[in-house]
């Protein structure tokens, strides 16, 4: 059985059990396995992968987080320097980014990570070229952009999907309607017809931003105008108003009476509305705390 499959196994068997002091001991041993085996993704046995994993893990930040994967040399360094003016070191030979090097944009008040991950290789998904370790940093990004050659992007393209899927990656593809946690997963292939001169970076950058699928809610003070400069960024369908204080503070709910919103998810602006009520992107919110 596999890494993935006894994966999935451990995590099916948790989501059955249910919580209390009884199964709280199993369920920490699960949780323990758990850690173990996704540890193996990064790290494989054997050595097999060249050695540990150290400088591929970057801390997560920002509201969303897109990675650049595609086969050595192809730009993704060029492509990351260009939109987040982060140097990634570029040079005409193979596998010049030996670490995943991150860079920050602020894109629609959203903050968005990019990651540049090194290239892989045909086999990557078995070890090869620390392909696991690269394709498990991809698995953490609510976007990959498959960075592709100009000159063969058909075959590039069939081949990196070909690693990701068999590392469990499957992209543009909904996930299946069962009662387990959603997972953000999806994708756009990105293929460069020209030189690399900034040309349809805007569009880039609105392509992403759709894929994204992020909602921006303004915050408005009692007596104050809204504050269009620093919005919350939501992902879509995690959009109530209990969304929005969970993602400022977990006690904020707590404190909520309810809120005022502005916007086009209300009829009447502002309208009166309780913690579920589920806002749209762009509306402003005013709470009124107990």
């Amino acid at each position: 059985m596999s890494v993935l499959a006894k994966i999935a196994e451990i995590e099916n068997e948790m989501a059955r059990t249910q919580k209390n002091k009884a199964t709280a001991h199993h369920l920490g041993l699960l949780k323990a396995r758990l850690a173990k085996l996704r540890r193996e993704l990064i790290t494989p046995k054997g050595g097999s992968g060249g050695g540990p994993g150290e400088g591929f893990d970057v801390a997560k930040t920002g509201d969303a987080r897109v990675g650049f994967v595609g086969f050595p040399s192809v730009g993704k360094s060029t492509l990351l320097s260009n939109l987040a003016g982060v140097y990634s070191e570029v040079a005409a030979y193979e596998f010049t980014t030996l670490t995943t090097v991150p860079g920050v944009i602020r894109y629609k008040g959203a903050k968005i990570q990019l990651l540049d991950l090194p290239g892989i290789i045909e086999g990557a998904k078995d070890g090869k070229g620390r392909g696991r370790q690269v394709i498990a940093v991809a698995r953490t990004c609510n976007l990959i952009l498959i960075v592709l050659d100009v000159l063969k992007p058909l075959l590039h393209k069939k081949l990196i999907e070909h690693e990701l899927e068999g590392f469990g990656i499957r992209l543009n593809k909904q996930p299946p309607n069962i009662g387990y946690k959603k997972k953000d997963k999806g994708g756009i292939n990105f293929t460069a017809t020209v030189p690399h001169h900034r040309w349809n970076f805007d569009d880039l950058l609105e392509r992403m931003w759709d894929y994204l699928q992020l909602v921006r809610i303004y915050t408005k003070p009692k007596g104050q105008l809204p504050d269009y400069t620093s919005p919350v960024v939501l992902p879509d369908g995690r959009t109530s108003v209990e969304d929005f204080c969970l993602k400022i503070h977990k006690n904020l709910i707590k404190e909520l009476k309810y809120a005022l919103v502005w916007g086009s998810s209300v009829k009447h602006n502002p309208q009166k509305v309780g913690k579920d009520h589920v806002m749209e992107d762009e509306d402003v919110i005013q709470l009124v705390k107990k």
